[in-house]
Order: C-alpha cells, then sequence, then structure tokens
C-alpha cells in the first residue's frame, strides 16, 4: 500500500508539471524556453539544499551522472521546444507512448519480458489515450516538433532506466539536475529565449522545478528501484489522464464522456498490468 501511494504521488507530480507549464506558457506568463532554464535551476537548488542538509556528498563525477544528466536534458529540451509547434495532448501521446515502447523494449533485451498480461493491460491503457487525445486534441502540424517530442520521449525513458540502480535516489537527482543546468542553458539559449516573463510565470517554473520535477524525479527514482521496467513503463501512462482531469479542475478546460471513458480504460489497462503474476 505505502508502494502504491508513492506511485500515485509521483504520478500526480509528473501531471502537475503539464499542467503548471500550460498554466504559464499558455497564459502568457512565461516563454517555453525560459520556462525550462528556471524549472531546472530551481531543481538543482531545491535538491543540492536537500543533499547538503542532511550532510551526504553530490555524486556529480561518476560515470553513471553522465547518462542521467544527458538524458535530463533531452528531455528538458525536446519537451519545451516542442510545445512551441505540437498541440498539447497529441504531444503526451507522443512523450509517454515512446516512453512506454522504450523501456517495455529494453526490458526485453535484459530478460525481463512482459507477460500476455502486461502487454494487453498496457495495450489497453494506450488505447485510452489514443481515445481521448486522438483526434479531439489536434494533430501534428510541425513534423519537427513531433520529432522533438520524439526525443524528449526517449530521453525520459533513458532517465527512468538509468535510475533502476540508484543506490541515493535524492543524491543521484541532484546531481543530474545539477549538471543538467548548463546543458539545458546552452542548448535553449541557442535557439533564443523568450524576452517576456512575470512573476506568476517564475513562480509556476519554481514550483515545477522544486516540487514536481525536483522532488517528484527524486521520488521515481527511489520507486524504479522496487518495481519491474515493464510495470514502470505502464503506470506513467496514467500521466496524461490525471493532466486532463487536472485541467479541467484547475484551468476550467472542458471533460467530456470521451474523456471519462479513455481514463477508465487508462487505470483498467493498468491496474490489469500490474497485479500480474511475476
Amino acid at each position: 500500500m505505502r508502494l502504491f501511494l508513492i506511485i500515485t504521488l509521483t504520478m500526480c507530480a509528473f501531471a502537475a508539471n503539464s499542467v503548471l507549464t500550460r498554466a504559464a506558457v499558455e497564459g502568457g506568463h512565461l516563454g517555453p524556453t525560459a520556462f525550462a532554464i528556471v524549472r531546472v535551476a530551481a531543481g538543482a537548488i531545491m535538491l543540492g539544499a536537500l543533499v547538503m542538509w542532511r550532510g551526504g556528498a553530490l555524486p556529480l563525477m561518476r560515470p553513471t551522472r553522465v547518462v542521467g544528466a544527458f538524458s535530463l536534458t533531452v528531455y528538458m529540451a525536446g519537451f519545451s521546444l516542442a510545445y512551441l509547434s505540437l498541440d498539447a495532448g497529441l504531444g503526451a501521446l507522443i512523450l509517454f507512448g515512446v516512453t512506454q515502447i522504450t523501456m517495455f523494449a529494453h526490458s526485453a533485451m535484459t530478460g525481463q519480458r512482459p507477460d500476455v498480461r502486461q502487454l494487453s493491460g498496457a495495450a489497453i491503457a494506450f488505447s485510452g489515450l489514443v481515445l481521448v487525445l486522438w483526434p479531439g486534441a489536434g494533430s501534428v502540424t510541425d513534423p519537427i516538433g513531433a520529432g522533438l517530442m520524439v526525443l524528449a520521449g526517449l530521453g525520459w525513458a533513458v532517465y527512468s532506466i538509468a535510475g533502476r540502480g540508484t543506490a541515493d535516489p535524492l543524491a543521484a537527482s541532484a546531481a543530474n539536475f545539477i549538471l543538467c543546468l548548463p546543458l539545458i542553458c546552452l542548448l535553449l539559449l541557442l535557439t533564443g529565449i523568450e524576452t517576456h516573463a512575470d512573476i506568476t510565470g517564475v513562480v509556476l517554473a519554481v514550483l515545477s522545478g522544486a516540487l514536481t520535477s525536483g522532488l517528484g524525479y527524486a521520488l521515481w527514482y527511489k520507486v524504479l528501484r522496487q518495481i519491474p521496467g515493464t510495470t514502470a513503463a505502464v503506470v506513467q501512462l496514467s500521466v496524461p489522464v490525471i493532466a486532463i482531469v487536472a485541467g479541467a479542475l484547475l484551468l476550467g478546460e472542458t471533460i467530456s464522456a470521451k474523456v471519462i471513458m479513455a481514463s477508465l480504460l487508462v487505470l483498467g489497462g493498468i491496474g490489469w498490468a500490474v497485479t500480474a503474476r511475476r
């Protein structure tokens, strides 16, 4: 039960990132590249302070940090830039679809082959996402945006896979964010940073970086040590549905009968997959 609650809290944190980003970027409070930089900086400060407060050390020079930092950079950059030209709903479908496929493929290649029940549960959950996000949420208008979101999905999948063997999730996450900051600044500044910003946008970016990203990703690294890779892939399919519900409650977005049906499919598919016998 404790693990279930931690997983639920982590998925809600991931969904909150979408809500905070929509509120800041779509609301015109902060541009997407500026949002990404503030988000990573806030996460690095929060996690680094927590590690120092408990008297620990930051594993900045370990080889595994290279994978974590670069994959986090790819995810952050691809996620932010893709939403300049890609519909938010379709972007979420591409992101978590690519993540799921990549993590399932990695599990299969490393001997953790998904069984029929896990595969069928993933298919049910994915069909729910297709129902809610296609075609009503829009279509791809820019292949570059779609490609950037595919890169973001690959980056997040690699980041999740790299975290499975982490002994200290908090320190590893802090090191990843600290090493990611100069990389994300370099990548995004080369694309041109937006000049418009207000206090609301900065606050939303700080909340996303310090709480729902920084602490959320540290929790995710903790969870990854306790669940199979196939399960980790499937449970993330709940994030877009949670984001849609939160958007309706917090941002006044419309929620339809199709959304309710899709939510049942996603949650039902996840439940079927994660309760499969080992």
